[in-house]
């Protein structure tokens, strides 16, 4: 089965979670998607990532729990290497990531959202960190990514308590950055993505690293870091490119370098 499926727009990578009916995480599944994102970045010509799940009902559930039937603990340690390996690899992509939420985001099918840069949600979205109802935890960035959304009040409802947001309560919490109509998210998406088009890749990649810089680091020591990211950019063809691109009123002409 082809668990990956790939598009490209553009300099828009649109990839689609396809393991139905609820597009269910697996091992080889988590594989892909790290090696997909890898493969990606290595790939000047895309600045964007657009990830969606197949059909109109799941983006994702999440894994599948009969992997855990059986309490085996050296099967619990591999899958939590390769969702953390996975998702912490889509974090790390170097252009934009954008989850179109297309139905049922739960478990590490939120965490896979949660580990994008931004979130579109289609209105009928149901999001949630069910796993300790099942005697979990989410395991995937969930309990790191989610607070770093949403204040650690928020996040304790949902793994805590086990509370699902709708569409809407996810917007209002900041758990997403835009609620759209049933079957609009992919290409709402996608537009979003290809504004990213208009931004220097360089720049993107270097602002990208600050912002997330701020999960790990204090003020004090992310602001010499933003000098020091911005005097590098000067060793980019993108610089020169776009700073002359805007004096002679022409779009710029990006170069990834």
């Amino acid at each position: 089965m082809e668990y990956l499926i790939e598009r490209i727009e553009g300099h828009t990578a649109i990839v689609t979670m396809n393991n139905p009916p609820a597009n269910t995480w697996t091992a080889e599944s988590l594989k892909a998607l790290k090696a997909k994102v890898l493969e990606l970045n290595a790939n000047k010509d895309i600045y964007a990532l657009v990830l969606t799940g197949e059909g109109n009902k799941f983006f994702s559930a999440g894994a599948d729990l009969k992997l855990f039937a059986d309490g085996d603990k050296g099967n619990a340690a591999s899958m939590a290497k390769y969702f953390g390996e996975a998702f912490e690899t889509l974090s790390q992509f170097r252009g934009v990531s954008i989850a179109a939420i297309n139905g049922y985001a739960m478990g590490g099918g939120l965490e896979v959202a949660l580990a994008c840069d931004l979130r579109i949600a289609e209105s009928q979205a149901v999001m949630a960190l069910p796993e300790a109802t099942v005697g979990l935890l989410p395991c995937a960035g969930g309990t790191q990514n989610l607070t770093a959304l949403v204040g650690e009040g928020w996040a304790k409802r949902m793994i805590l308590c086990g509370e699902r947001v709708t569409a809407d309560k996810a917007l209002s919490i900041g758990l997403v950055e835009e609620v759209v109509e049933s079957g609009t998210a992919l290409s709402a998406a996608i537009a979003l993505a290809a504004k990213v088009a208009n931004q220097s890749p360089s720049s993107v990649t270097a602002c990208k690293t600050l912002i997330q810089a701020g999960r790990q680091m204090p003020r004090s020591l992310a602001l010499p870091i933003e000098r020091e990211l911005f005097v590098g950019l000067f060793d980019t063809e993108d610089q020169a490119e776009g700073v002359n691109a805007f004096l002679e009123k022409r779009k710029a002409q990006w170069k990834n370098g």
